[in-house]
């Protein structure tokens, strides 16, 4: 379906967004691996011989779809959000090689004043889907979709604490997402915001880090997430990560002070 083809919003449900053939390296993987957080003595994160990819560097490796959508004319790309990430994981990536991902437009839900596109990318290894909330385009008649899930109740099974780097978003932009919100303070004021932020698949993939040592589980060993984005994180912010269920099957939220940055998530490791 074309740009012109399309009236409303509701239309690019089950669009084909193409596909696209990625290749990596080892020098790829580690440096992702370093801009959301693994540390030089993580060798199994950042040492060649012994390298495990992490799960969601896949995020990266997928990013131009949702791009796609948003320059196809799906969505106002000035004022649309990331509402919402999945991963299921099907497979480990390897450490090196080339990925052949197809995309499409999945569910398009009418919120109102907004519409909800999910952009859906897999390949043998993962599936994953992008929530993209988009004022304005809503009021097509469609299916207001799934509510937010409800938070979890009483005492966290367990804690831990997530540390950003000043230089986070400005290394983490090098794996692909460059948009200047995250690096330029002009560019930050002009949606409103006092600094650059954190992008937001890396402060929910920083987030997978701590919460795996804090259940006794490994990082590389994760085979879902998903999680909402609440509010932004600035680089060099501390947040509270706050988890409730078993090792392999958590439910958690993410705190810095008294602002929620990710809701209604949940991961498991294998």
């Amino acid at each position: 379906m074309t740009t012109s083809e399309v009236s409303s919003a509701g239309q690019w449900r089950g669009v084909d967004l193409g596909t696209r053939t990625v290749r990596y390296d080892e020098r790829d993987a580690i440096l992702y691996a370093l801009a959301v957080g693994a540390h030089a003595t993580d060798l199994d994160l950042v040492l060649e011989d012994r390298l495990r990819v992490l799960p969601t560097f896949a995020l990266t490796l997928a990013q131009w779809a949702p791009d796609e959508l948003g320059g196809r004319g799906g969505f106002d790309t000035a004022t649309a959000l990331h509402g919402s990430q999945t991963l299921e994981v099907r497979s480990p990536l390897p450490r090196a090689g080339e990925l052949r991902l197809s995309a499409h437009v999945g569910e398009v839900w009418d919120k109102g004043r907004a519409a909800v596109f999910e952009v859906v990318v897999e390949c043998e290894h993962f599936v994953a889907t992008w929530s993209l909330f988009a004022p304005g385009s809503g009021g097509f008649g469609g299916d207001r979709g799934p509510s937010a899930p409800a938070a979890p109740e009483g005492t966290p099974d367990l804690t831990a604490t997530l540390v950003t780097s000043p230089d986070q978003a400005a290394l983490y932009r090098l794996t692909g997402d460059r948009h200047h919100i995250h690096i330029d303070p002009e560019a930050a004021a002009r949606i409103g915001q006092p600094r650059p932020i954190m992008h937001g698949l890396c402060t929910l993939a920083a987030t997978t880090i701590p919460l795996a040592r804090a259940a006794g589980a490994h990082p590389a060993d994760l085979t879902s997430l998903s999680g909402r984005f609440a509010a932004p994180m600035f680089p060099g912010d501390s947040a509270e990560i706050r988890a409730w269920g078993t090792r392999s099957d958590l439910s958690f939220d993410v705190r810095s002070g008294d602002a929620s940055v990710v809701s209604g998530a949940h991961v498991t490791f294998a």
